[in-house]
């Protein structure tokens, strides 16, 4: 009975060594492309002017992802359409400051 329990406790062992063996093969570094910038270089300053305390998580979020998270700090960006997107989402938080051209 005891050649039993010891045959299932070394199987039990030998299959997560089995399943170690069997990776999947290292992928070589690739390129990564570059992101796409604006052709015509426009940027746009945003401070932010209201607390995203008690405000929705996604909210916060965009905020952060805009390089804001503390009453009165300015970010410049780029004038893109996801980042227009972005202020308008926490346009009651944010003042657009200047467009530059």
């Amino acid at each position: 009975m005891s050649d039993a329990k010891s045959n299932k406790a070394s199987t039990k062992k030998a299959a997560p060594k089995a399943a170690a063996k069997k990776e999947a093969p290292k992928k070589t570094a690739s390129k990564k492309a570059e992101p796409k910038k604006a052709a015509s270089g426009k940027t746009v300053t945003v401070r932010q002017t209201g607390s995203p305390i008690g405000r929705k998580a996604y909210q916060k979020k965009t905020l952060i992802g805009l390089g804001l998270n503390r009453i009165g700090r300015v970010s410049t960006l780029e004038d893109t359409p996801s980042v227009r997107g972005m202020i308008a989402t926490v346009a009651h938080l944010v003042t657009v400051e200047n467009e530059a051209a």
